[in-house]
């Protein structure tokens, strides 16, 4: 049980000795990310009042349209972590190369290297729903001293230090891990800081609720099809319910309370998937397989997957075990078929 009142820091200092590197930098780490949130979250409950909303007239790397949140979003991120001088490098959906970072004293001593997603489902500002922000971090693997390159980036999600995701809805969370457990951290606005208020946070290993944008279902591999139509059937504890925000970050917020899956398969439209890897998908496996779940492109964890590009986009199904499991049998059950 968490400590009655223990704010996000105290938990930090007092659980930093779990972290392989305790040098203290990681702690320092996600407590810029911690003040960064906190900014972003003003001007998310500040949308409607002043021009934040809509369209910024820009696309990202991945051809989306940029909103306004996104890059105040973007930028504030990006400016604490500089700030703070505890990085050597960050990564960021919205950019399209990688940025490098120089330390205290101007060198290239810093450890570790951040990718984020500034503001997952952005488009569902305009219309007040919930949306959130997606981290992740690593150890460089390339000597300290030298400037990041590209293969500190392309690791695999097995290797992440630390992922979390930061909920700005009827309340504001941050939910992260450091691979002992998951915890989540509810913002008091009144005084501006977290409360434990979400410990070991765990998936049901089973649930009812299947989260997937049916719209999209035409262009589904077929072993999506068939695992829809058996969430569907009127047999034991079927049929399953639908739920889709289409916002990731609260989707599987839901799905971890209540139990669940969420599916984000290739299509026609694309055919690698839709979410991107190292900014969405990596994160929210580690979170998943600490709380319990599983994450899977249908046929392999996702964790084990080797990024090849920074931008790099996969299908993504991730939830309670059992369902996953589920899901991909008939992934794989309609994969054999075709032979």
């Amino acid at each position: 049980m968490p400590q009655k009142n223990q704010t996000l820091g105290e938990f930090i200092i007092e659980n930093q000795g779990e972290f392989k590197y305790s040098s203290g930098e990681l702690s320092r780490l996600i407590n810029s990310i911690r003040l960064a949130a906190k900014v972003v979250n003003h001007e998310v409950n500040k949308a409607g009042l002043v021009d934040i909303l809509g369209a910024a007239g820009d696309t990202n790397i991945q051809g989306e349209s940029q909103q306004k949140l996104d890059v105040y979003a973007n930028e504030a991120f990006i400016k604490t972590l500089t700030n703070r001088e505890i990085v050597c490098g960050i990564a960021s959906e919205e950019e399209d190369h990688y940025i490098t970072i120089k330390g205290r004293n101007q060198n290239h001593d810093n450890k570790y290297v951040v990718l984020i997603d500034p503001l997952d489902g952005s488009s569902n500002i305009d219309v007040n729903v919930s949306v959130g922000t997606i981290f992740s971090i690593y150890r460089r693997i390339t000597p300290s001293g030298t400037p990041v390159t590209l293969e500190d980036f392309l690791q695999p999600g097995s290797k992440q230090v630390a992922a979390g995701y930061i909920i700005y809805g009827t309340s504001t969370m941050i939910v992260y891990t450091t691979g002992h457990g998951v915890n989540g951290f509810t913002l008091n606005p009144a005084i501006g800081t977290y409360y434990h208020s979400h410990p070991n946070m765990k998936f049901p290993e089973d649930g009812t609720i299947y989260s997937v944008n049916e719209g999209n279902y035409v262009h589904f591999p077929q072993g999506v099809k068939d695992y829809i139509k058996f969430c569907q059937e009127e047999e034991g504890n079927r049929p399953y319910t639908s739920r889709y925000i289409g916002s990731l970050v609260s989707d599987i917020h839901r799905n971890m309370i209540k139990g669940g899956i969420y599916i984000y398969p290739n299509t026609a439209k694309n055919p690698e998937g839709k979410l991107r890897l190292l900014y969405e998908c990596n994160p929210v496996a580690f979170i998943a397989e600490q709380a319990g779940g599983l994450a899977s492109d249908g046929f392999q964890r996702i964790l084990d997957i080797e990024p090849t590009e920074l931008h790099q986009r996969v299908p993504f199904i991730c939830g309670s075990r059992n369902m996953v499991l589920k899901a991909e049998e008939f992934m794989q059950n309609a994969e054999s078929q075709k032979t």
